[in-house]
């Protein structure tokens, strides 16, 4: 994840050295709407290849399909310095292919962690493996200051990403697995635990998706409600943020950078706080699945809410309140990890690979909309009262989707994941229903919230 996230981050640490005179690096001389239209663009082939990207992890593994994404991804970051000498345009087409290749990471990820990882360690294992996603942000947005005043200058941003990925992808092909059953490296014993915790078939790559199903189901669209409002969220201010720092807070390149860095941090980090808490109140008994995947979610999104409408009210001599706020902002969008993220899993062990390719790319159209609406409102990037404007938009977003989770949202196992005469989900029910100590305490509890 943190190697994937250096690919689909560069560019919006890139994009302020990139247009800003340096004695040692190009720059260029792109407008508003033009670097608006940069950072979305990577969206545009990031929603298209979201569904593919899940069918082919299902029929040919997700080990292959992530390792060949990543190369390729890898590949093309050596070609940005280039593109971006060609016109903003170039750049812009190579960000639409590295977002087709950066479409599989989250299907294949899902894919892989709904056959290794055990129900009773869900939230914490699977919080685990995406926080590598705020770590690989945190990390680049931190380097790329030094990066961009040693001598290898912006570009060196682009050429150690793509390096990183191709190192990535090959030391996975040699060492990763699709699933327990194809592994050299666990034992009999730790196999069949495995298995029999995380409800996905060991057959599940020949099934037929119940697409009919899925789509009429209310806690997919609940499901899929709340991962639209944290994508919305999210990429505004990772695509936004050290835009607003240099503009707003007047922070120069290098300040800009660490500060930037420090939400992501701060959110990695309080993935592995907001995890073992989550999962430990549902394996005592404390709260249902259901009520404990709504109210991490509600946390992920309504307090960054109200800390986005504060930042709102901040000015340039208000630094330290405004940085403060951003952070937490970002860092407690770390609650939604234990929400709608593992959701999938929770409603379709064997399914989860295609239904996230699903909702993330439905989800990845917030993110082409977002920075498009920022380049509308921004006329002027200095201006804090349109900066203002921005963040309500973005806490209103937070505010609908998580509402829907919360009316609509489950986080019990679907009739539709069963497939007929498999029964490896079964049992996986008969083990929700008879191990008292690792959910829900008392029947119907799971509709309580």
């Amino acid at each position: 994840m943190m190697i994937n996230y250096f690919q689909r981050v560069n560019i919006s640490a890139g994009i302020v050295p990139m247009t800003t005179p340096t004695a040692d690096a190009p720059y260029y001389n792109w407008d508003l709407s033009q670097k608006s239209l940069i950072l979305s663009s990577f969206f545009w082939g990031y929603v298209v290849s979201q569904v593919p990207a899940g069918l082919l992890a299902k029929r040919f593994g997700a080990k292959y399909v992530i390792c060949l994404a990543t190369a390729v991804g890898g590949i093309m970051c050596f070609f940005h310095p280039m593109a971006a000498n060609g016109g903003y345009i170039n750049i812009c087409v190579l960000r639409v292919l590295t977002g087709l290749v950066q479409g599989c990471v989250y299907p294949c990820f899902h894919t892989l962690l709904s056959k290794w990882v055990p129900r009773t360690e869900r939230g914490f294992l699977t919080t685990g493996v995406y926080s590598g996603a705020q770590f690989g942000t945190a990390v680049i947005l931190i380097s790329s200051g030094n990066i961009f005043e040693s001598s290898m200058g912006w570009p060196g941003l682009f050429y150690i990403s793509g390096g990183l990925g191709l190192a990535w992808a090959l030391l996975f092909f040699w060492q990763g697995a699709d699933e327990p059953a194809t592994s050299s490296s666990i034992s009999k014993v730790e196999r069949e635990y495995i298995e029999s915790l995380t409800g996905s078939n060991t057959s599940s790559q020949s099934l037929a998706i119940p697409w009919k199903d899925i789509f009429t189901s209310g806690a997919f669209y609940g499901l899929l409600a709340a991962h639209c409002g944290f994508t919305w969220g999210f990429y505004t201010l990772l695509t936004e943020m050290p835009t607003y720092m240099s503009s707003v807070l007047k922070l120069d390149v290098k300040s800009n950078a660490v500060l930037s860095s420090l939400p992501y941090f701060a959110m990695g980090i309080l993935c592995f706080v907001v995890s073992p808490i989550s999962d430990l109140l549902i394996n005592r008994g404390t709260i249902s699945v259901t009520t404990a995947r709504k109210l991490f979610n509600s946390i992920g999104q309504w307090v960054p809410m109200a800390c986005l409408i504060g930042l709102g009210y901040m000015t340039a001599d208000e630094k330290t309140g405004a940085i403060v706020l951003l952070t937490l902002a970002v860092g407690i969008n770390a609650a939604c990890f234990c929400g709608y993220l593992v959701n999938h899993m929770d409603l379709s062990p064997n399914f989860a690979g295609p239904m996230m390719g699903v909702t993330n790319g439905l989800a990845g159209v917030t993110s082409i909309i977002a920075p498009l609406i920022v380049g509308v409102v921004l006329s002027n990037e200095e201006d804090p009262t349109q900066w203002r404007l921005v963040f309500f938009i973005t806490g209103a977003i937070y505010l609908l989707c998580n509402l829907l989770f919360v009316i609509f949202g489950k986080a019990t196992v679907q009739p539709w994941n069963d497939p007929p005469s498999m029964s490896s989900t079964m049992t996986l029910r008969s083990n929700i229903q008879t191990d008292s100590r690792t959910t829900a305490p008392t029947p119907g509890k799971e509709n309580q919230f």
